[in-house]
């Protein structure tokens, strides 16, 4: 039987929540695909703290297991195995309805593609994650003007999206992660689509939001992108092979 085939050994002992500083913690976490009469694993025994206020990047090459972990910490997926606990409370047992909320409530997401509404105004962009929480319109206008202008696009709240630069919409896109007040902001490849020069402006905007106090996790496979984390934390075949601060992970990286 090939190693990708093997079953997982026998879980630990379940642990308890995590501590009050914990926004994350996976324990132990596998997932598990069918593939004919083999199960592959693209995850195998991930264990995985991040702090509030941490700036984390995760890495590792095509097939590592980035996209599947960033689809189970953004509660777009279940593990097959193992537990996950988001800000004190377990969610790798809940079901669809309950992880929608907890996603529209606790996670801000940033993906490369940006998914505006192409018809719809930066501000109506930024504000269709409210509509869902039942906020009244007056209130979810107020912070999504406010979220705009967090991200140095105010003057811009009446364009669409065709009317503005690949950095723009990616702020647009971040004004939205925003606008919920999320706990955690996860990025996933924020820069594929933009420019060298547009790259940093965004990886600055993050910056700034980190010192802001939110707690920011990126999945990227561009060293320049991970160096601007606190942390990196890298994948190869679905499991863990580093987890260093920043400082000595970029010597294994320039090396």
């Amino acid at each position: 039987m090939s190693p990708e085939a093997a079953g997982p050994p026998p879980a630990p002992a379940a642990a308890g929540p995590p501590s009050g500083e914990a926004l994350i913690r996976l324990e132990d976490i596998w997932k598990s695909y069918p593939m004919g009469l083999e199960e592959i694993h693209a995850l195998r025994g991930v264990g995985l703290t991040i702090r509030r206020n941490e700036y984390v990047a995760i890495m590792g090459p095509s097939g590592s297991g980035k996209s599947t972990l960033m689809n189970l910490i953004g509660c777009l997926d279940t593990p097959s195995r193992g537990e996950y606990w988001l800000a004190s409370r377990k969610v790798s047992d809940l079901g669809d309805d309950e992880l929608a909320r907890i996603r529209n409530r606790e996670i801000g997401f940033v993906f490369q593609t940006f998914h505006l509404l192409p018809r719809a105004t930066a501000l109506r962009n930024v504000e269709l994650p409210l509509i869902y929480s039942g906020l009244p319109k007056g209130e979810r206008r107020s912070r999504a003007r406010g979220a705009l202008e967090e991200v140095e696009l105010s003057d811009r709240a009446g364009h669409r999206p065709n009317q503005l630069s690949g950095g723009q919409r990616q702020r647009v896109a971040i004004a939205r992660a925003l606008v919920t007040r999320p706990s955690l902001l996860l990025a996933d490849e924020p820069t594929g689509n933009l420019d060298s020069t547009t790259s940093m402006e965004t990886m600055d905007l993050s910056d700034r939001l980190h010192r802001d106090g939110n707690t920011v996790v990126v999945v990227t496979h561009e060293r320049d992108i991970a160096l601007r984390a606190g942390r990196i934390v890298t994948l190869h075949d679905g499991a863990i092979s580093s987890d260093l601060p920043v400082e000595r992970a970029s010597q294994l990286l320039s090396a």
